[in-house]
């Protein structure tokens, strides 16, 4: 019987070897298994990515011609250095740290050795090329914005790392992918489908021709246009008014979620990010860590909201039936709770209903209406998170679930989020600041548009949303489907009223605007910042929520500026010309206009940095820019008009 040992072990290996090679040569013989071929050549064939059009037809990013040196590093044979480095306007050290890393990616398949020539230079390159055997010149397209706006919007591609590579096997050393924006949120539809040519190669490394004649080979499928729910004149008159300014303007389309501008200031050219400056370029803008221009201040910037979150305590109020809007509450100045007393700018005596505590912002009244609220019930304990499911409802303290490429969650406090400081319970007392819509609560500027879009609609919002249509398909059924918030439509009557009062006699009454009814709310919010480890406070930032009109609303919006003095000193001025801009096309409060852009607020964000000690909402401090600076904003204006 041993004998038949070794006599069986040779049968089954060679079983095992016939079945390997029938396998290798029958069942798997497919294209993926070309890549590993010594003796075949793989060129990628990029396709035209997809274009971008704004809500009116508007051509905002198409392509231009982009010329790479690729290199396959186990066919490159020995050259002159200096003459291909001279060539390619690099130096032999980034010769070396290039060819290394593309060796270490892969030896046989291609990779990106330097992106983005020049036409000239790829001209002359061109006659060159067959000396450097390994390096040949690859054609693709590169993407070319026909706007100076909409950095934040728009986004840009560069190469992809090894983290998208690793994520999806699409990609390959050298390829280019959505970094930022739309660009990002709608890769997978604006990259299209590369195409791929085999080329069979001879013993001496010789292109002898396609492999299999073009069997395997694929042609490249274009990206799909795609069209975006930014107004471009919009974006680009929010952008000028927010010159010199930091923070976020959100605009949204109430009966559809459709987003028409959304502006993070200070910007940037989207074109900077574009070609062989843009490593340099984005290093540049990534280290700003004081303007921070790559932060998109509209969707991740994370704010108290002040007292347009008022609003939102009138509503649930009114739903738990604990205020009723004749109900008058008397502000002496202020109000006194427990041992403390929160001040308020209303007349001492004033008595307000529920219009009124909105028109004058009055702290007296929406403290009043908070704590009814907590104490309801048996204990504010349980109270809170009545509270915070009516307020969550709006689609405030979570992400919006849209297809926007960054987010913040925001906060809205419940039990769980106080029983860390409050183990056992706590009164209502405790969290006032809520009331006002400071202390706990911090919400992003579209998280509070969208609460003013709701409020529009009297009850229900759509999913904020940046996409309008696809080329050859539709847009995902969530962003047409309404969501409702949990208080009734009858109880939204008397607040827009109180926001209507707002800008006819309240606190906006001096940024009216002909033949608009506006319904807003202003709000100003403390501003604190750490200075050699010092708590500090800052000149307040200057909020404010809108729609129009008001029985009809076509836009709501909102407007942080950060260290703005007060809701209508900035925020209000810009809210309300964007909203004459849509709505009418043309503006009328010229002076509104002139004067947003002769002001400047970049005194007040050198102030942490100045070591020198300063007032905190000093009028006296407003800084008026120069002449020749406001003429350029102005020929800029002229030019959008």
């Amino acid at each position: 019987m041993r004998k038949y040992i070794l006599f069986f072990f040779v049968i089954i290996v060679g079983i095992i070897f016939i079945g390997r090679l029938l396998y290798l040569q029958v069942f798997n013989s497919h294209a993926q298994s070309i890549y590993d071929d010594n003796a075949i050549r793989t060129v990628f064939n990029y396709p035209k990515r997809g274009f971008v059009y704004d809500r009116n037809g508007k051509l905002l990013v198409s392509n231009q011609p982009s010329y790479d040196v690729m290199v396959i590093p186990r066919d490159v044979k020995p050259l002159d250095t200096l003459e291909f480095c001279s060539l390619l306007k690099i130096n032999k050290e980034q010769f070396l740290n290039k060819y290394n890393k593309a060796r270490h990616y892969s030896p046989r398949l291609p990779s990106v050795f330097v992106s983005h020539l020049a036409k000239e230079d790829y001209a002359i390159l061109q006659e060159k090329m067959r000396k450097y055997k390994g390096f040949y010149i690859q054609k693709r397209s590169l993407r070319k914005y026909e706007t100076n706006i909409g950095a934040n919007v728009l986004g840009d591609i560069g190469e992809v790392n090894n983290r998208d590579i690793a994520k999806d096997n699409y990609y390959h050393s050298g390829d280019l992918i959505g970094k930022q924006g739309v660009e990002a949120s709608y890769e997978n539809i604006l990259r299209g489908q590369k195409g791929i040519k085999f080329i069979q190669k001879d013993i001496h490394n010789q292109d002898i021709g396609p492999y299999k004649n073009g069997k395997y080979d694929t042609l490249p499928r274009a990206g799909k246009d795609i069209k975006i729910t930014i107004d471009a004149d919009l974006q680009a008159y929010g952008e000028l008014l927010m010159t010199n300014k930091r923070g976020g303007v959100i605009a949204i389309e109430p009966k559809t979620g459709e987003i028409l501008a959304m502006v993070s200031a200070p910007t940037y050219n989207p074109n900077s990010l574009v070609g062989r400056n843009r490593s340099k370029n984005f290093t540049k803008l990534f280290n700003d860590s004081i303007a921070k221009p790559l932060f998109n201040r509209s969707l991740q910037g994370v704010y108290e909201p002040g007292s347009p979150f008022k609003l939102m305590n009138a509503l649930i109020a009114l739903e738990e039936n604990v205020m009723s809007p004749n109900e008058k509450v008397t502000c002496y100045h202020g109000i006194k709770y427990g041992n403390r007393f929160m001040g308020c700018h209303c007349p001492s005596g004033k008595r307000n209903d529920m219009i009124e505590g909105i028109e004058e912002s009055c702290n007296a009244y929406f403290l009043t209406a908070y704590r009814r609220i907590l104490d309801k019930y048996e204990n504010a304990s349980v109270g809170i998170d009545k509270w915070s499911k009516h307020v969550k409802s709006f689609g405030l303290g979570n992400y919006l679930n849209n297809d926007l490429f960054v987010g913040q969650k925001g906060r809205i406090p419940d039990r769980e989020y106080y029983s860390y400081q409050y183990p056992k319970t706590f009164y209502s007392t405790y969290t006032v600041s809520n009331a006002i819509g400071q202390g706990e609560v911090a919400t992003t500027p579209i998280q509070l548009a969208n609460m003013t879009a709701a409020i529009a609609n009297r009850g229900f919002y759509f999913t904020p949303h940046i996409i309008k249509s696809i080329e050859g398909e539709t847009i995902p059924e969530s962003f047409k489907t309404p969501k409702y918030t949990s208080i009734s439509k009858e109880n939204f009557e008397p607040v827009i009223e109180g926001m209507h009062q707002v800008y006819k006699t309240g606190t906006a009454s001096s940024l009216k605007i002909k033949d608009i009814e506006i319904c807003g709310k202003t709000g100003t919010v403390e501003n604190f910042t750490r200075i050699d480890s010092v708590r500090t406070q800052l000149t307040d930032h200057s909020i404010f929520v809108a729609f129009a009109p008001k029985d009809d609303p076509k836009i709501a919006i909102a407007v942080f500026v950060e260290n703005g003095y007060w809701g209508s000193r900035f925020a209000g001025k810009v809210a309300s010309l964007m909203i004459e801009k849509h709505l009418k096309g043309e503006i009328t409060r010229t002076d509104l206009e002139d004067w947003l852009l002769s002001h400047s607020l970049e005194n007040e964000y050198a102030k942490p940095y100045s070591g020198k000690p300063f007032k905190i909402n000093g009028q006296t401090e407003l800084q008026v820019i120069p002449p020749e600076e406001f003429n350029k904003l102005k020929q800029k204006l002229n030019q959008l008009n």
